[in-house]
């Protein structure tokens, strides 16, 4: 049965999942990249990327690769699609990754404002959804044809989801960062009141690796 879920998702010490101030310059914000050190030197991220090398075979490549399996579609917030903010004035901004994103699927982008499907080499085409969460979920469902959703992110998105109760599983890295200030991940949320508990805990040198899924909890 598919399953809506987020992967591959990095959390510092202190909770932030991204860092303040995104740009075109940091597209995770100020700092944001050293919650992804973990996967950087993956050699899935390498490939990913069109590039060799990597390592192969850790705990890292392996929760890396586990990451990016099984999607028929992904769901994005649209900070994660772009740094602009207001009604889209730049029609040739194709995302941060180029003309082939590492999607290579359908990808649904959460925003206000209207747009026209954008078609990317490698499978990706990019749809911009005004509808809300659900109205997402829904075109991302039958997209993805009985294989899983991913919630891509960023955290308001995340957050977003997990409060409607729409996510079954969540691989959180959580990294030995503080950034001391960004977005934070659980912020207003009660993961054990949702249903969540801790069912796989791996480390790394970079990361600890915790996968939780959502169970119906005991009536006491």
């Amino acid at each position: 049965m598919s399953k809506v879920r987020v992967a591959g998702f990095s959390v510092s010490l202190d909770g932030f999942s991204a860092g303040i101030e995104q740009s075109l310059d940091d597209p995770l914000g100020k700092r944001g990249t050293e919650l992804f050190q973990w996967y950087f030197h993956t050699r899935s991220f390498c490939s990913m990327h069109g590039a060799e090398g990597g390592t192969t075979g850790d705990v890292d490549d392996v929760f890396a690769e586990r990451a990016m399996a099984n999607f028929g579609a992904f769901i994005l917030g649209r900070n994660m699609f772009t740094a602009e903010r207001g009604p889209w004035r730049d029609p040739s901004w194709k995302g941060w990754w180029g003309d082939n994103p590492p999607y290579h699927a359908p990808t649904f982008v959460l925003t206000h404002y209207p747009r026209a499907p954008l078609v990317m080499e490698g499978g990706t085409t990019f749809h911009f959804v005004t509808g809300g969460i659900a109205e997402a979920l829904a075109l991302a469902r039958k997209a993805a044809a009985g294989k899983d959703v991913k919630i891509g992110g960023g955290a308001a998105t995340v957050r977003q989801y997990l409060k409607a109760g729409l996510i079954d599983s969540l691989h959180l890295a959580s990294v030995p960062v503080l950034l001391g200030q960004g977005e934070l991940l659980f912020d207003g949320l009660d993961l054990h009141a949702l249903g969540f508990h801790i069912t796989e805990r791996q480390g790394s040198d970079y990361a600890t690796h915790l996968v939780l899924e959502k169970t119906l909890l005991e009536k006491t």
